[in-house]
């Protein structure tokens, strides 16, 4: 019609979600083995840590724009445990190379198959409530990188105690227009513990919580800039992607990427870097990292004494914050006189240690007969 004027409407960049399912759980031998790593243990409410992290993408992320990364030995256990899965969806690994190949991997496919694609990554290894603010703070972590492209986005936890076995990132200015994000001034690798209790006491410094949001050209641009001999890897396997080669490319070259972690290989130099910028978004929610026999504790209820127990029947005398974990509900752990103590029961292997000795599982997981891992 004469006189009107078309008007340009601007389609908003598609949003994705990765998760990241590596990791082999050895501080939670017995249970966890290398058929069965403790991203697909359902032993949380009876489901894995991995279908939780899926559940927690509901009405925030479509299905059909959620990836998994993972081992590609547990392909088709993972497609099983998650109907919501399309197997190209599924970035199978034929070795762990670190968190920076693991997010390079999303980042070249994605990027080929949608060069304006905005992605997060996160984690499997985690229990995080309640739920509705961690899909706000993933809607504004989404909305900071739509505004900019070349913005990187880390969540930060707020801290509840000095933590010395997490990554800190201190928060600068806050970011105009953008209620609840900061400027990430520094990160900071697992301090000591007057560090840390420095780090808790200021309010400034947030756990880095390994969930990043970016667009997966720029994470394309960063590896390229700052670790250019798995840039280059990366692209062959993405040049590769969806065609006949695919599997025996990645076969080949995922195996020679160098080891590194996105922390140490991208975000920490993109913090120095002129033309790309990083901002925190701090979460106030429940953030339990699921990767020892203490954390997992801390997901039962508690008897009066402090006793907990999961998929065993227990017994206890004068026994107190008793832990007992069984794969046999009709086998009985009964205790006399116990403080502090991690009860580990399987049909092949049973694991006694003291609370405070946790750490040392992953240890004695190395040193157990190979059939046993």
């Amino acid at each position: 019609m004469a006189g009107t004027r078309s008007i340009a409407r601007y389609d908003p960049p598609m949003r994705y979600a990765m998760i990241m399912a590596g990791g082999s759980g050895t501080r939670l031998w017995p249970l966890s083995r290398r058929e069965e790593p403790k991203q697909l243990l359902r032993f949380i409410g009876g489901k894995s840590l991995l279908e939780i992290a899926g559940d927690r993408l509901e009405g925030v992320i479509p299905a059909e724009r959620r990836l998994v990364c993972a081992s590609d030995a547990y392909r088709e256990r993972i497609l099983r445990d998650l109907p919501w899965l399309r197997p190209g969806r599924y970035l199978g690994e034929p070795e762990g190379r670190d968190t920076l190949n693991a997010v390079g991997f999303g980042a070249a496919v994605l990027a080929k198959e949608d060069p304006d694609a905005i992605f997060a990554v996160l984690t499997a290894d985690h229990v995080i409530e309640p739920q509705d603010e961690f899909a706000r703070r993933l809607d504004l972590g989404f909305r900071l990188v739509e505004a900019d492209p070349m913005r990187f986005v880390t969540f930060g936890i707020t801290p509840t105690f000095p933590a010395t076995g997490y990554g800190y990132v201190e928060r600068g200015d806050a970011l105009a227009g953008f209620d609840g994000a900061f400027r990430a001034k520094r990160f900071v690798e697992k301090p000591d513990r007057a560090r840390a209790e420095e780090y808790l006491a200021s309010g400034a410094f947030s756990w880095n919580s390994g969930m990043f949001i970016f667009r997966a050209s720029t994470m394309m641009l960063a590896i390229e800039r700052f670790k250019p001999e798995s840039a280059k890897g990366l692209a062959e396997i993405a040049s590769a992607w969806g065609g006949a080669t695919t599997q025996p490319t990645i076969a080949r070259v995922y195996p020679t990427l160098p080891k590194t972690s996105i922390d140490y290989g991208v975000m920490e130099p993109a913090s120095r870097d002129a033309e790309l910028s990083i901002a925190v978004v701090p979460m106030s929610v429940r953030w339990m990292d699921v990767g020892s026999w203490p954390t997992f504790a801390e997901t039962l209820a508690a008897d009066e004494h402090g006793n907990r127990a999961s998929g065993a029947a227990t017994m206890h005398l004068d026994s107190r914050r008793v832990l007992v974990v069984g794969d046999d509900p009709s086998h009985l752990v009964a205790t006399i006189g116990c403080e502090d103590l991690i009860v580990i029961r399987t049909k092949d292997a049973t694991l006694v240690c003291r609370a405070k000795d946790a750490e040392r599982v992953k240890d004695l997981a190395g040193q157990v007969p190979p059939a046993l891992r």
